[in-house]
């Protein structure tokens, strides 16, 4: 297995998949890299020479913000936001949705699983 940017890729899938593997690296950020420094989209990283693997980890590394320095920015915005307690950094805090969706019938991935509460019954008189 190549390593590029601290991350294993896997050797049997295409290139242009295979970075996506890097935390920060998606599909079309994936295909610039390889158009600028010339290595075909379908070629299997095993099939790279050690050549071609060292190019595309120092491209990465030059001009791009991955892994661990990306996370660390995502977490250091999410913690301002907490800490100024904006409307998103409240939403973060309480764990809900930040961008407007509905809570009062989806956000389960965000709110957790269902917690029952008990109805009160009325006594008669």
């Amino acid at each position: 297995m190549a390593r590029i940017a601290g991350v294993d890729v896997p050797d049997n899938k295409r290139v242009e998949v295979s970075l996506t593997y890097v935390f920060g690296i998606g599909r079309s950020t994936s295909r610039k890299i390889l158009t600028t420094l010339d290595i075909g989209f379908y070629t299997r990283v095993r099939d790279l020479s050690e050549k071609d693997v060292n190019r595309l980890r120092e491209h990465i590394n030059k001009n791009y913000r991955v892994e661990g320095d990306l996370r660390r920015e995502y977490g250091l915005n999410i913690k301002r936001l907490k800490e100024i307690s904006c409307y998103r950094g409240i939403r973060h805090r309480r764990n809900l949705p930040v961008r407007g969706q509905r809570t009062r019938t989806n956000a389960r991935t965000r709110r957790g699983t269902r917690k029952t509460v008990a109805v009160r019954k009325r006594s008669r008189k």
